[in-house]
């Protein structure tokens, strides 16, 4: 799978309403500039898409926070994984995603393989326009479900992504298999 990562001058204003600590953006304060971000028709037009694997580029966010535009061809997701200690948001600017979600906290560190009690799954699809905002410790995977159209999201995450954690899912059970750090996909 080929993947592309290129940088873009700062995009949408941050938000004017006043954040949570001096700096930092609310999880709706984030939420917003992901759905103004997707709105911007010349910006998504400008990712370059590839038939194969995932692209991505960087923008500047709001109060510091960390901004990506990606573009997933048909068929394509990101896998089980975190965000550490980051909130975030993400909006579908073309297509339509579907997020897969587990409504459980899991431990920070200490484990490599846990059961999932019953009842903790949720998914959503999120066509144009259509974005969410979560909080810290949020386990999720992104697909794009289509047999044959791209699509493309704005996602934003504050603080800055110290690091991923990926897993593996088999029915009930989730496995950490990877622990990614910045340089890692940047």
């Amino acid at each position: 799978m080929s993947q592309h990562a290129t940088s873009l001058p700062p995009t949408a204003p941050a938000p004017a309403s006043a954040p949570s600590a001096p700096g930092a953006p609310t999880a709706a304060e984030l939420l917003d500039f992901v759905r103004r971000t997707a709105a911007d028709r010349e910006l998504i037009a400008s990712l370059p898409l590839d038939p194969e694997g995932r692209t991505w580029v960087r923008l500047d966010g709001p109060g510091g926070s960390e901004a990506w535009l990606i573009g997933w061809p048909p068929g394509t997701g990101t896998g089980w994984h975190d965000h550490a200690e980051s909130q975030g948001a993400f909006a579908t600017a073309r297509g339509t995603l579907t997020e897969n979600a587990l409504a459980v906290r899991l431990p920070a560190s200490g484990w490599k393989t846990l059961e999932l009690a019953d009842g903790v799954d949720r998914s959503r699809r999120l066509g144009e326009g259509a974005g969410r905002a979560f909080g810290r410790h949020h386990v999720h995977e992104v697909l794009n479900e289509s047999p044959d159209t791209h699509a493309v999201s704005v996602h934003a995450y504050h603080p800055p992504l110290p690091l991923i954690r990926r897993f593996s899912r088999t029915g009930p059970v989730l496995r950490l298999e990877q622990v990614e750090r910045p340089e890692d996909w940047q």
